[in-house]
């Protein structure tokens, strides 16, 4: 088993890891019926989209001897109704790291295959940005 989720009353959830017992809670958000005092589920889908691609693209980058610690991501979610869903997901990396185009390439590559990106709805539109700084 991965987690136990608890709900813990007035829409809101506690998440709990438990390989490590970390926690994280998601609230409903404002637009449907919640405080939105904590990520939504929905906010998690997007945001874990960009930190799958950032955690594959360290894992490349550790084996190609390439820093990308302080690289970030900003993330963008898009809501549809009827049904309500995540319509669109924005991501853009601000990569730092010191590394050639090719390097890049290949590092954008590895983001562009991992786990949640390739699990995510079809219908779903994602725009995805890469800005690299060194």
């Amino acid at each position: 088993m991965t987690a136990l989720v608890e709900y813990l009353g007035e829409l809101r959830c506690e998440s709990t890891h438990l390989k490590s017992g970390e926690s994280i809670v998601s609230d409903a958000p404002v637009d449907n019926n919640g405080k939105g005092e904590a990520f939504s589920p929905t906010d998690t889908v997007a945001t874990a989209l960009a930190s799958c691609m950032l955690t594959v693209m360290g894992i490349k980058a550790r084996e190609l001897k390439i820093e990308l610690k302080g690289s970030t991501a900003k993330v963008n979610k898009i809501m549809a109704s009827n049904p309500r869903r995540i319509s669109g997901i924005e991501v853009e990396l601000d990569m730092k790291a010191s590394c050639d185009k090719r390097m890049q390439t290949i590092l954008e590559r590895v983001a562009l295959t991992c786990p949640v990106l390739n699990s995510l709805h079809p219908e779903i539109e994602k725009d995805i940005n890469f800005n690299w700084m060194s």
